[in-house]
């Protein structure tokens, strides 16, 4: 068994393997469900710690411009937020090398409950029949589509991606969307189009191509990890690169959105367009929904309804803060003068769970957080391979000896 193993993964174009790998990978398919449920909860965990980080974040926000204190990033309960912030988007881009890209997005509704809570339980929140119907069915929805998901375990490899990369549906698809994204720039940029649906649909397009990429660095990292070196190929570097274009244009489209419109207009729509493009993505490239039963992808888009349907009860028709009560300080910039506005004394209670975590700032952060984040762990996984090159350990020898020559001049 083992030497057909290995013959297999030699006709296919894989590395031979030495004898001890064809019996972990064995182990893994094996047990498909064990690592399936690893990335549920890692998944989970880390869009709790990053609903947790939004909320401490804009605690100190409205704390600092309460008291007139000191710029919020002088506070160390502010960079608190921003490490957990950290761990939560690190925890996410573990998760897509565990479990379908088609699950992972969509269980980000985790966040949108999260954030309820804690802003009931600590900010003191005032609690609505549409927030308590929302969160059942987000939580209904989220057990549907966790139960009825694919839960395949696929090894994702440098040959797998570029395999994926070359079929005709991907190209397409990449056409379709390329195309897609023209218009609706020609639309928002040339024609003046300022609609949410403009803007957040080219965010989704870009979305799409970041969980393609994001899935293929995680997966390729883990099984870097697990012995089976894939940082060597050209094709890991390309996904590195869409993954960090794709985050970098998001901001910025997703940061003019904000500006336009509303926080609790943008987040939902944003939160819907994002897990379809996900889903999409993932059954075109990944091929995730090969094999599965009519009944389980009814019921898996049935639980991601569900899901949608919950989270615009819990962000929509809030009673919107007044703009002289609107003392709390977005993320970019402190004002000055603070304490001369018409309300010193932000009160918590007028502050509606949503807006107090996942608020237009916040999300804006998030993402920046998320490409950021993203972008150092495969950094840091390619390390090795680099190290490998003989040449390149010359040429930053040379750099760094010209460093020392000027810091000493």
């Amino acid at each position: 068994m083992a030497n057909s193993t290995l013959f297999q993964n030699t006709s296919s174009g894989i590395e031979l393997l030495p004898n001890a790998s064809p019996f972990h990978h064995s182990d893994m398919r094996e047990n498909p469900l064990r690592t399936y449920i690893v990335g549920i909860i890692i998944s989970i965990c880390g869009n709790v710690l990053i609903s947790v980080s939004l909320n401490i974040q804009k605690y100190t926000h409205v704390r600092q411009a309460q008291r007139g204190l000191k710029p919020y990033y002088t506070s160390r309960l502010w960079w608190c937020g921003v490490l957990l912030m950290g761990v939560g988007e690190l925890g996410n881009f573990a998760a897509y090398g565990f479990a379908p890209a088609s699950l992972i997005a969509p269980l980000g509704c985790v966040a949108v409950i999260a954030s309820a809570i804690i802003s009931v339980a600590f900010l003191k929140e005032t609690l609505r029949a549409t927030d308590i119907v929302g969160g059942i069915l987000t939580i209904t929805g989220t057990y549907v589509l966790v139960t009825f998901a694919p839960h395949n375990s696929t090894h994702i490899t440098a040959m797998l991606v570029q395999y994926y990369a070359m079929s005709l549906t991907f190209v397409i698809y990449l056409f379709v969307e390329a195309v897609l994204f023209c218009v609706l720039l020609y639309l928002y940029k040339m024609q003046k189009l300022k609609h949410v649906v403009v803007v957040l649909l080219m965010v989704a397009l870009l979305a799409s191509m970041t969980v393609i990429s994001v899935k293929a660095v995680s997966g390729m990292i883990t099984e870097s990890i697990k012995g089976n070196l894939q940082l060597l190929y050209p094709i890991f570097y390309v996904m590195l690169v869409v993954m960090v274009a794709s985050c970098a244009f998001q901001i910025k489209f997703l940061n003019q959105a904000m500006k336009m419109f509303d926080a609790t207009e943008v987040v939902p729509i944003n939160f819907v367009f994002f897990t379809a493009s996900a889903i999409v993505a993932g059954i075109v490239f990944y091929q995730e929904f090969d094999g599965l039963a009519p009944l389980d992808i009814c019921m898996f888009l049935l639980g991601c309804l569900l899901s949608f349907f919950g989270v615009f009860l819990i962000a929509r028709n809030r009673t919107q803060i007044k703009p002289q009560d609107r003392t709390f300080i977005t993320m970019d910039k402190v004002p000055e003068g603070t304490q001369s506005l018409s309300s010193p004394r932000p009160a918590l209670q007028h502050m509606d769970p949503w807006q107090t975590g996942l608020c237009a700032a916040g999300l804006a952060n998030q993402t920046t957080a998320r490409t950021i984040c993203w972008t150092f762990l495969s950094g840091c996984a390619a390390l090795p391979a680099f190290a490998e090159g003989s040449a390149l350990r010359r040429t930053l020898y040379k750099r760094k000896n010209i460093f020392i020559s000027k810091k000493e001049l």
